[in-house]
């Protein structure tokens, strides 16, 4: 699961940019009247909620390409990948089960997602709402296998990382596991766009709220995104 969680992330990184490329180059004369739209962008997450419990802050990238009806109405289809990384002391429990310090672990989020964007938009300056759903995938990972153990107090790093629980005990004799997860989930935000030349590009910077109902813990977070779209 480590290698998919690699390759998955080094392709994204790849294939994203690259894609989108075409597609800008294709565009570059149609000034505020393209068809189709797209975007690329660099991403700080914020964990809330139920996840919160466990991961702070992280990173990542989003890239997507859509349809515009006009320039007020499109339809945005997007690739996500975040990795954000246990907050202070979350592992503590874990750690504790191995008498060691040493322990590592993060956690990676990927979204292929639709939404609706409603835009409006003057000559330099815009803003919009979007909103939508798709398939969410979380990965965590850990640097040392940890045995279940018995009578371990079911805080929520336990569940996180993919094991069972039973009336606020974990279950004993459960192999070491890290979780693969997904699910169908939902988001919704709102952002802004600033004309940076002639057009059709635009920088944007844009909120966003995901939900997925995971099991164990569902996942919460808000991608503050950054990037250039038109």
């Amino acid at each position: 699961m480590r290698l998919f969680k690699l390759n998955v992330t080094n392709i994204s990184l790849l294939v994203i940019p690259l894609a989108l490329a075409n597609v800008l180059h294709a565009q570059d004369e149609c000034v505020d009247e393209c068809k189709l739209n797209s975007n690329l962008a660099m991403i700080i997450s914020a964990p809330v909620s139920s996840s919160a419990q466990v991961v702070g802050l992280g990173w990542g990238i989003v890239g997507g390409v859509g349809y515009n009806f006009n320039q007020r109405h499109a339809i945005v289809n997007e690739f996500m990948w975040n990795r954000v990384y246990p907050s202070s002391g979350a592992l503590q429990p874990l750690q504790t089960v191995l008498q060691s310090k040493d322990l590592r672990g993060n956690t990676d989020f990927y979204a292929i997602t639709t939404a609706y964007r409603f835009e409006l938009r003057g000559r330099t300056l815009g803003t919009y709402l979007i909103g939508g759903g798709g398939w969410y995938f979380r990965n965590t990972w850990l640097s040392t296998e940890v045995p279940a153990g018995t009578g371990n107090v079911c805080t929520p790093v336990w569940r996180w990382f993919g094991y069972s629980c039973r009336s606020g005990v974990v279950n004993p004799n459960q192999p070491p596991v890290t979780s693969s997860l997904n699910s169908v989930g939902a988001n919704a935000g709102i952002g802004v766009t600033a004309r940076g030349g002639e057009g059709p590009y635009r920088f944007y910077a844009e909120a966003r709220y995901h939900y997925a109902p995971t099991k164990n813990i569902s996942t919460h977070f808000i991608a503050i995104t950054l990037g250039i779209r038109y």
